[in-house]
């Protein structure tokens, strides 16, 4: 039972570091970023093109990595997001599916449906504690959650842009006329969201070593439960929304059925929905009228 919930914490961790840049997103520009878990795909297949093909070291692969995914949010927030700044929500939300598919199909075009063996990222001891054996993959990804959810409070609270930012999630117009650079702001957050995507890719690829064009898919849409599960728009939400949803995840497979086990997160969120509908540590907001 114990392995079942670290490996189920290990599994919350990398959703929760995928959630964090959902969560990042709709909270200051107020966008669901619905093409975020293929980002996650195309940080995967970085790693694994600098790792398997040009020969790199581990840590220059991930960066690689990090520096395409962030170059790719800004470059995805520039083209297809921006133009749609005072469109609907259903605007964006087509959008953002748009986005989805091309990024799948591109990957599909340059690296086929063929599956990948991806390599090993963590090649570390685990730890043993009796009979369980920790693998490097969760003890890596659980303290990786960890240091990057202390970082990004520390950055949003403490630092000029993290401030920017914040100011730009309360009252946008207010925070341009204080002379914050809206477009930018909203920018970095992509930038920063598209960065953990990232380094979840390689996390998630580490644990489940098989990458294709739809490896981002179903963990991005597990994600954005999880954002909401925790109450979207908050840090904290996002990481304890996606530990809770590993665990779940991982002892439904365990003991009731692997092919119910999606159906019995997502029954988990919606009966959390109906008894707090802002998740676990969503704040209600008022509505100016």
């Amino acid at each position: 039972m114990l392995s079942y919930f670290i490996n189920g914490i290990s599994l919350g961790s990398v959703y929760a570091i995928i959630a964090l840049g959902y969560t990042m997103v709709y909270g200051i520009a107020k966008m669901l970023n619905f093409a975020h878990g293929d980002v996650i795909m195309i940080g995967g297949y970085m790693a694994f093109c600098s790792s398997a093909y040009l020969g790199w070291p581990v840590i220059p692969s991930v960066l690689f990595a990090i520096v395409v995914c962030t170059m790719l949010g800004i470059v995805i927030e520039r083209l297809a997001y921006k133009p749609l700044r005072d469109a609907s929500s259903l605007a964006v939300l087509i959008t953002a599916i748009g986005v989805s598919y091309f990024l799948q199909n591109a990957a599909l075009l340059i690296w086929s449906s063929n599956p990948k063996a991806f390599p090993n990222m963590v090649n570390l001891p685990g730890i043993v504690i009796g009979d369980i054996q920790i693998s490097s993959v969760a003890i890596v990804t659980i303290i990786a959650c960890i240091v990057i959810m202390i970082a990004l409070t520390a950055f949003t609270t403490r630092t000029k842009l993290g401030k920017a930012m914040r100011a730009v999630s309360e009252d946008k117009g207010a925070a341009q006329l204080m002379g914050i650079n809206v477009n930018a702001t909203i920018s970095m957050t992509f930038a920063i969201g598209s960065g953990l995507a990232a380094i979840a890719g390689v996390l998630l690829c580490s644990a489940y070593p098989t990458l294709m064009p739809t490896t981002g898919a179903m963990p991005g849409i597990k994600a954005f439960t999880a954002a909401v599960f925790g109450g979207i728009g908050s840090i904290p939400g996002a990481m304890l929304g996606g530990i809770l949803l590993g665990i779940i995840e991982i002892f439904a497979k365990a003991y009731i059925s692997t092919q119910l086990s999606d159906a019995i997160v997502f029954a988990v969120l919606i009966i959390v929905l109906i008894v707090k509908p802002t998740g676990l540590l969503g704040k209600k907001q008022a509505e100016k009228v």
